[in-house]
């Protein structure tokens, strides 16, 4: 979900970036007046967010507000643990952290349920996502480093402790490579036949390639930095900036426990990533980690055992193309070209990339 500035509601809602205009629905009211928040007079659905359905509305007090259905399909968290969530980011926001805790209801709850459907009401918040690859001035780059060692630091102190779930898996590289062909198959069938078929076709051979080189350096089971909680979806579009300061950290829907290390090291190759070549701004990643580590705790050893599994499971993951070819989905198409790049160009660069992160 990306959020941008305020719209007045007499206005309507139309300048929102990816946003589909409709008419008010009837039961936006009712859902509404849960909230103690007045009428709708404008409402958008926005086109982002896979996890959940969201609009923004504006009501006739003058406010602006962000409202999230939480779908029910298999494997979606419960209410409690979604009542749970809600009470973490309250409290981080309580902590200093820029967050956007949401709205209570009548009956003093965050999450109401109105036929059969689960929803939540966040404030609007003016801003828009930050700039990646080189667009962050280095200054706002250990500033974004902080913020996220911040948050991690808190959720330790705020959660309950976590017993580490290790061993933590890693791909098979044997298993990779059956992907590979199903996705090769399947690319050099695809009708019509398009230059992103033959850019597909052309990495995935090299990944082959890639995969066999390097299958000896499979991460053990073992070998995972300690394990906490996380927000679990830390990149540009789940985060606001107003002249380049973070102001909103969004969407905790993915909140839970993994190896911590590797959230930080994720985060980085989303920020710093040149959106063609997938080269890392690697001065930049270097400020990031070093305010990361000094505001989480978080060792030089941690991240680099997180550099080696990221890395790894980058190099094993074709989630982009198994949506196109199995799913039939063409939204992370646009992706692939400098995902495909960056773990070429961070294969040969393994040492230069891991001592920009530990040092």
């Amino acid at each position: 979900m990306t959020q941008s500035q305020t719209v007045a509601p007499t206005r309507g809602l139309s300048a929102v970036p990816g946003a589909v205009p409709g008419p008010v629905p009837a039961w936006l009211d009712a859902v509404l007046a849960r909230f103690d928040v007045g009428r709708a007079v404008a409402v958008e659905r926005t086109a982002h967010g896979l996890l959940n359905r969201v609009w923004r509305v504006a009501t006739d007090d003058g406010r602006t507000w962000v409202l999230k259905q939480y779908l029910d399909d298999a494997g979606r968290a419960s209410s409690g643990a979604l009542a749970d969530q809600h009470r973490t980011i309250a409290a981080l926001a309580h902590a200093g952290v820029p967050t956007v805790p949401p709205v209570t209801a009548a009956d003093g709850r965050t999450l109401v349920l109105q036929r059969g459907r689960r929803y939540a009401l966040f404030p609007f918040v003016a801003g828009a996502p930050p700039a990646t690859g080189s667009g962050l001035p280095p200054a706002a780059c250990a500033e974004l480093g902080a913020l996220l060692g911040t948050i991690h630091a808190e959720l330790r102190r705020l959660r309950p402790p976590c017993a580490d779930a290790a061993p933590w898996p890693s791909a098979d590289p044997a298993e990779t490579q059956r992907t590979i062909a199903e996705l090769l198959r399947a690319a050099h069938a695809r009708a019509p036949r398009e230059p992103f078929d033959a850019l597909a076709e052309r990495r995935l051979r090299e990944r082959r390639v890639l995969v066999a080189t390097h299958a000896h350096l499979r991460p053990g089971p073992r070998s995972a930095p300690p394990a906490g909680w996380v927000h679990g979806d830390f990149h540009p579009l789940n985060l606001l900036y107003r002249d380049d300061r973070p102001v909103a950290v969004l969407d905790w829907d993915r909140l839970g426990v993994r190896p911590v290390a590797e959230e930080a090291v994720r985060a980085a190759t989303q920020f710093f990533c040149d959106d063609r070549s997938g080269v890392l701004d690697l001065p930049r990643v270097r400020a990031y980690s070093r305010a990361y580590r000094a505001a989480s705790g978080c060792s030089s050893e941690e991240l680099a055992a997180g550099v080696h599994r990221v890395w790894w499971e980058r190099l094993n993951d074709f989630w982009m193309l198994r949506w196109r070819y199995t799913r039939r989905d063409d939204r992370a198409s646009a992706l692939f070209p400098a995902a495909a790049a960056q773990i070429v160009w961070w294969s040969e660069e393994y040492q230069q990339v891991r001592d920009a992160y530990v040092n």
